[in-house]
């Protein structure tokens, strides 16, 4: 086809054209919004490094699902702030741990939302690590009995979809296991599969108060350099049990996505993280960009590579657009 026969321009030239011929479109139904719960009543408070998302009480994360799902958001992604912090991460486990509770809570007040749960323990121990640590360093297969106790306290207390990200070897097969065995064999485990070792995580790590005390957490994340490591721990993944394999980040990776979405027939989901939220934040504040065109950018993008589920702090946001483009 060549010029002027074959003029491209024509399919560009009105909205109306331009949106009958979109080879990628977003939808409300695939977005995942994650969620801070935190101890304590009324509790409302902003991440300052993160404009716009917010640690929420049980109470207050209520009303926020409510403002979700009326936004046509099908499923969040919850995370916990406990009480307090020990080696073992004993909260992340304990049956009325600060997940817990908001899992019973929101089931009971919100109808029809998918709530996935986070697994890890981070955010529980004292050390910040995300597992058991001894010598020095995260014990793999110990920290996997561990996992196990947090996806099953999960699954009793509600969830649809247990989410481990911690990059334990092994750890999906084990979690699997514990929650079949436990009459649990329904509750889907959607894997962190390939998570990266990324620089992008900061504004989370405030966030969840779940920085490191020591070394960092680059002898279990994957090297950022690795596209065909990401490939085998899917595999793995899946061979284990795993119902929907997960890329993280997302931006910087979605050749990550493109190659996964090429090579296995699950679906995939993909985490526009805290820093890729953050970034497009700072820069529209002063005025450099429009932030809400760029948001649209940069999920298209992940969406073109082949994610199926985005998780992504813009969510709300997202939503408001695309439903004004419906009226």
């Amino acid at each position: 086809m060549l010029f002027p026969a074959y003029r491209p321009r024509r399919l560009r030239k009105n909205e109306g054209i331009r949106t009958l011929t979109r080879e990628t479109r977003l939808s409300v139904e695939e977005l995942v919004y994650p969620l801070f719960v935190v101890p304590g009543e009324k509790v409302k408070e902003e991440i300052p490094s993160m404009p716009g998302i917010f640690r929420y009480s049980v109470d207050e994360a209520v009303n926020e699902v409510k403002e979700i799902k009326d936004l046509g958001i099908q499923a969040i992604l919850i995370f916990g702030i406990p009480e307090r912090k020990d080696e073992y991460g004993s909260e992340a486990y304990d049956e009325n741990g600060i997940v817990q509770r908001a899992l019973r809570r929101i089931r009971e007040k919100v109808e029809d939302v998918v709530l996935i749960t986070d697994v890890c323990m981070c955010e529980y121990t004292s050390h910040g690590h995300c597992g058991i640590i001894e010598k020095g360093n995260v014990h793999n297969d110990k920290t996997l009995k561990y996992l196990g106790k947090i996806a099953l306290s999960h699954a009793k207390a509600g969830a649809d979809i247990v989410a481990p990200s911690d990059m334990m070897d092994g750890r999906v097969g084990f979690i699997r296991e514990m929650l079949d065995k436990n009459g649990f064999e329904n509750i889907a485990i959607m894997s962190y599969s390939a998570k990266y070792a990324s620089a992008f995580y900061g504004p989370f790590r405030e966030a969840a108060y779940s920085t490191p005390q020591f070394g960092d957490r680059r002898g279990y994340q994957m090297d950022p350099s690795n596209i065909r490591e990401a490939l085998r721990e899917i595999a793995m993944d899946i061979e284990e049990g795993a119902d929907i394999v997960m890329v993280k980040p997302a931006l910087s990776y979605l050749d990550v996505i493109r190659a996964v979405r090429e090579e296995f027939d699950h679906p995939v989901a993909a985490y526009n993280v805290s820093g890729e939220y953050s970034m497009v934040k700072a820069a529209g504040k002063l005025g450099w960009i429009d932030e809400s065109q760029v948001a649209m950018e940069i999920l298209t993008s992940i969406k073109r590579a082949g994610a199926d589920i985005i998780i992504t702090y813009f969510a709300k946001e997202i939503a408001k657009t695309l439903n004004s483009y419906q009226r």
